[in-house]
């Protein structure tokens, strides 16, 4: 931990374009193009996050994302309890338990071959998420980049490792190096101790997305993940 977060003095802004973004809302319940294959196979948490993916531009020649602290969770506690009780293992489940089964399953519905990643980052896995999609682009920086991220709040006896005020969350977000969308910009570095920690960074992302605010910084105990928009180049 000391490594990286000597490593953070030495990060630079990084630009980026924000050509299309999707958010799924519990008002607007199920989106029916989903195919019955996906809507069948994953959990209510995975067709949130797909829901909020699918229609985006680009999204089958897309390098796909996706970020997710607990990813679906329900599935795996459905593991646990027949591991508990003796029963036995749902051999779908257990298929699906891998943390990046979902975007898997979104690849070949679409039929995407351009590769996929998956990012589990404790409470920062959005921010290390949208940083893995910005180096995807440092990459490629002819090939968008689809970011794809879900949470919810743990149930029972796992809520003690909730964040206080955490809400369910579901977005996607079509970026780019160049061309067409909103030019912002992202970075971090080593977090002030004097700062309130931010119970949701994609949630303070969203915010900041949805509001007329030119940046915002969100806080971890370690670092803080700050977003402008319209950066100089």
């Amino acid at each position: 931990m000391n490594d990286l977060r000597q490593s953070d003095k030495r990060v630079t802004p990084i630009n980026f374009r924000l050509r299309g973004y999707q958010i799924w809302n519990p008002d607007l319940g199920e989106n029916a193009a989903l195919p019955a294959l996906l809507r069948r196979r994953i959990t209510p948490a995975g067709r949130h996050a797909l829901n909020a993916a699918w229609g985006l531009p680009d999204l089958a020649s897309a390098r796909l994302v996706l970020s997710s602290r607990h990813g679906e969770f329900s599935r795996t506690l459905s593991l646990l309890e027949s591991v508990a009780t003796g029963c036995d293992v749902s051999p779908s489940d257990f298929t699906l338990s891998v943390h990046h089964a979902l975007i898997g399953l979104l690849s070949i519905a679409v039929r995407n071959r351009r590769g996929h990643s998956g990012v589990a980052a404790g409470n920062e896995s959005f921010c290390f998420g949208f940083l893995e999609a910005l180096i995807c682009l440092k990459e490629n920086p002819t090939e968008p980049v689809v970011l794809i991220h879900f949470d919810e709040p743990l149930p029972g006896p796992f809520a003690s490792f909730n964040c206080d005020g955490e809400k369910p969350v579901a977005l996607a977000l079509l970026l780019q190096a160049e061309g067409e969308g909103d030019l912002m910009q992202m970075t971090f570095s080593p977090a002030p101790s004097n700062k309130e920690l931010s119970s949701s960074h994609a949630q303070d992302f969203l915010d900041f997305l949805l509001g007329n605010s030119k940046e915002v910084i969100s806080k971890n105990e370690n670092r803080q993940w700050l977003w402008k928009r319209h950066a100089d180049r």
